[in-house]
């Protein structure tokens, strides 16, 4: 009994990290399961029969896909413009000096600890006032506004982290401007970057509060789902929830990868 309570003190971290991260994937177990269910009623909440029907024909129901097809759309560009202006406003926070640099630094944070209410509707303001007609564009611009402080900050911390002197090498090397950026500066900030892009498309993909707000009679994925459970749920959001972890777990395990690739090479 001693050297059990001696094994568990030592492995206490671990085990209650692994409970932590079963806790976290225990919804997304859930609906790869439901995935495979055929419900007899219009809800699928209990399982009754195992099934391929909804794998073999996800976009069987009426404006799921095109939803979806919408949702990726906004979410893209979003990332796009988001992780753009986002780099520029991380780079010329941490580089350069000017006047109301500290409050520029305070006001990126206010999107972060803002309830998402009071900015939908703050958005849903201004667009009114502008006479902007709601829909495709004003769910895009909302959504580039949110996700701009994630990215600044993910993209920040790297900058901040940056050695200024092998910049200053690469320049003694008569390397210019420019390719010192592409081939010092751009490659050392690419984690960082891509940490922002990739919260920026997640964050996009999946609100639901400012797009409810801004999105006029379009419907985007995450609408879709929470009116299709005032009727039913169809068993294709399952299977659409399903993949997307699936193909958000490859792109964590292929960048590990490659990580660890690059990591033996450079040694």
């Amino acid at each position: 009994m001693a050297a059990f309570f001696r094994w568990l003190r030592r492995n206490l971290v671990v085990i209650a990290g692994l409970f932590t991260l079963a806790y976290l994937l225990l919804p997304n177990v859930i609906v790869t399961v439901f995935s495979f269910n055929k419900p007899k009623g219009r809800f699928n909440y209990s399982w009754q029969e195992f099934s391929l029907d909804a794998w073999k024909d996800p976009c069987g129901v009426a404006d799921m896909c095109g939803s979806l097809s919408l949702s990726l759309q906004i979410a893209t560009w979003a990332t796009i413009g988001a992780t753009v202006l986002g780099t520029m406003i991380a780079f010329a926070l941490v580089r350069y000096r000017f006047r109301a640099r500290g409050a520029v630094n305070s006001l990126i944070f206010l999107p972060m600890a803002m309830p998402e209410v009071v900015m939908a509707a703050s958005l849903l303001t201004l667009f009114l006032n502008m006479g902007a007609q709601l829909g495709f564009w004003t769910v895009l611009i909302a959504h580039i506004m949110f996700c701009l402080s994630f990215v600044v900050t993910a993209v920040k911390a790297r900058v901040m982290s940056m050695d200024p002197r092998l910049e200053q090498a690469a320049q003694d090397l008569y390397a210019g401007p420019v390719q010192t950026f592409l081939r010092v500066t751009l490659p050392i900030a690419a984690p960082g970057i891509a940490a922002g892009a990739l919260l920026a498309f997640a964050l996009s993909f999946d609100d639901f509060i400012i797009t409810n707000f801004n999105a006029g009679s379009t419907v985007t994925f995450p609408m879709f789902v929470w009116g299709s459970a005032q009727r039913g749920t169809p068993v294709q959001i399952n299977v659409i929830g399903t993949a997307m972890f699936l193909v958000a777990v490859l792109l964590v395990v292929a960048g590990m990868l490659i990580g660890r690739r690059r990591g033996k090479q450079s040694q």
